[in-house]
């Protein structure tokens, strides 16, 4: 037992606990074996019961280290791939059997054990991509996200075969990033891994662990960073999990109205608690570190930060209020654990209220991430976009709004899986019009994301404009590629994403207003924006059209012109014109462009 490991777990600072607790190949004297280690204070009895000892109760006893509140067992005669269980006799005297809470491996569902496996280890190839992402600014780089379900994306496939599939796919789509929905062990699919069994295992549906790693080092291998989507903020009930881990709330908090979450029926965290906050950071870490994982993107953070968060009854903080903090604290720590030990690491919120400060620095009084998923830019636009044309002029403030806000935090510009499913739509069905107009809208919509400042991530199959809402029981709708307009639709996806990773100026000035002009905000009645993106070096002009009805000369004022001729270029565009057009002067100092614009186009000029 390594006390001294087990001590900074006990007081919250240790942030590889994976190396001391669970099962580990150790050595007792000359004899060779599996030492398992669990923290559960307040349990009574515990032995190990697996395929090795037929499960039998007496075979396998645990010692209690009081100090530390850990049991210990070692044993001989013990290979990988057996099944196992910690037989827990509570504190409140119920005997329950319970997955090792850091196992590496688990059973394939409905079975709920432990797999006997070493601490996952690859030889690795990507030494120069990691040294190039950690010397590399994250705010000025292109970051475009494929957000994508392993089990749907194509059915019946496990890592080793989406493995060249996905990411080859990725490469040529000019995607630089992959976020995968959550990869840890969950007993139940409807979940979509949101509610957590096995924190520290790759889930048995889709592979091993150093799969996940070859994934990963694959991925490197053509540019492309993996980030993984991560739950610290809930767990099941399931009584092979967390809860009443010892026969008491160990994880949960003692208060059922901290405990609980009604709404997806499931228990909070306790961050008040230390050894809590070890078991959390430690999992973060574990993926980051071990398995070169470019970031995390962590779920409902807006649960962890307040207490009433999806519940009626609530209990305040100390102060009255609603803000959960232990989790500020719990967070603030997270983020930096995290990039102290994995430099250039992305961890990425995904937050839908107004708490201040979320990718402010630590040190700067805020909690530290990198990112913010701008849930109000998506919520808006979206509302935008579903209206019919007719209306859109009474809502044009959907479209001008999110600017007022866009450089308070870092954000990323999302359109993910939440907003594919439950009657929702996919968003190709949330466009009015003839079935040609919706593939217009839906390009004009990506455009609009492009343009806009932020980092991007869209959900897979709505690049190629997937008309039924996301089906986690099915894979992607591939065969409407054989049909020219999804096949187009595809094609222009591809187009875009190469097109934003081509013009820095859309993405080296994401963090303030240097890089960012309006020039046409307030045209209501025609639902047209304008507006300039630059960096420095470089200038792009956006334009957009959200209505059916055509322009064939919209006027557009130019800022910062000088004396000579200025000639602008459309270098791309949602019904891909080609033009060149003659800057005019309107008086002295001052000029515009007359542009036109088909029904529902963005288009990109450059001058």
């Amino acid at each position: 037992m390594d006390k001294n490991a087990l001590y900074l777990f006990n007081i919250g600072e240790n942030a590889e606990a994976y190396r001391a607790l669970g099962a580990h190949l150790s050595k007792e004297g000359e004899l060779e074996g599996w030492r398992f280690t669990v923290y559960a204070p307040n349990a009574k009895k515990i032995s190990v019961v697996g395929d090795f000892n037929d499960w039998n109760e007496s075979a396998l006893p645990m010692k209690k280290d009081s100090e530390t509140g850990c049991w210990e067992a070692f044993a001989p005669d013990i290979w990988c791939g057996q099944k196992y269980k910690y037989r827990i006799t509570g504190a409140d005297g119920k005997t329950v059997y319970k997955a090792d809470p850091f196992a590496f491996r688990a059973e394939m569902r409905p079975g709920t054990a432990s797999v006997i496996h070493g601490l996952p280890s690859y030889e690795w190839t990507d030494g120069a991509y990691l040294e190039k992402r950690q010397n590399e600014s994250q705010f000025n780089r292109a970051i475009n996200i494929y957000e994508a379900h392993l089990g749907s994306w194509k059915k019946e496939r496990s890592l080793p075969e989406l493995t060249d599939e996905l990411i080859d796919y990725c490469a040529e789509m000019g995607y630089t990033h992959i976020e995968l929905l959550p990869v840890s062990e969950f007993p139940l699919d409807d979940s979509w891994g949101y509610q957590t069994l096995g924190y520290y295992a790759v889930s048995a549906r889709y592979g091993t662990p150093e799969q996940l790693m070859a994934f990963i080092d694959r991925a490197h291998s053509r540019n492309i960073g993996v980030i993984l989507d991560w739950v610290p903020a809930h767990f099941v009930k399931d009584e092979a999990g967390l809860i009443r881990f010892d026969g008491s709330p160990l994880f949960e908090s003692r208060d059922p109205l901290r405990a609980e979450m009604p709404q997806w029926g499931t228990l909070l965290f306790d961050y008040g608690k230390s050894e809590v906050r070890s078991f959390l950071i430690s999992n973060a870490v574990f993926w980051l570190k071990l398995f070169h994982a470019d970031g995390l993107r962590v779920d409902a953070v807006s649960c962890m930060l307040y207490h009433d968060f999806g519940r009626e009854k609530w209990r305040p903080n100390i102060h009255g209020g609603n803000t959960n903090l232990e989790a500020v604290e719990f967070l603030k720590q997270l983020n930096i654990v995290t990039h102290r030990e994995c430099p250039g690491c992305l961890i990425v919120a995904e937050e839908s209220t107004a708490f201040a400060h979320i990718t402010k620095p630590v040190h700067e009084g805020g909690l530290g991430f990198d990112y913010k998923w701008n849930m109000g830019f998506m919520n808006d636009t979206l509302y935008y976009i579903e209206k019919d044309p007719v209306y859109r002029k009474y809502h044009h403030d959907k479209l001008t709004f999110p600017m007022s806000y866009a450089y308070a935090e870092q954000y990323v510009l999302p359109f993910s899986h939440d907003e594919v499913v439950h009657g929702k739509h996919s968003l190709i069905g949330r466009m009015h019009g003839s079935y040609e107009q919706q593939f217009e809208q839906l390009r004009l919509l990506f455009a609009y994301q492009f343009a806009h400042p932020g980092k991007k991530l869209n959900f897979m199959g709505s690049e190629f404009g997937q008309f039924i809402e996301w089906d986690f029981k099915r894979e992607l709708d591939w065969f409407l590629l054989d049909y020219p307009a999804h096949r187009d639709m595809h094609d222009f996806s591809r187009a875009l994403n190469h097109f934003y990773l081509e013009n820095p100026c859309l993405h080296r000035e994401d963090t303030g207003f240097f890089g960012f002009r309006w020039l046409s905000v307030d045209d209501n009645e025609n639902s047209v924006i304008a507006f300039a993106r630059r960096d420095g070096k470089s200038r792009l002009i956006f334009i957009a059209n959200f209505t059916p009805a055509p322009h064939e000369a919209y006027r557009v004022p130019l800022d910062e012109i000088t004396g000579a001729p200025v000639t602008l270029k459309c270098v791309f565009s949602t019904h891909g014109r080609e033009l060149t057009v003659r800057a005019r002067k309107v008086r002295k100092g001052e000029r515009y462009v007359e542009l036109p614009l088909y029904p529902y186009e963005a288009a990109f000029y450059k001058y």
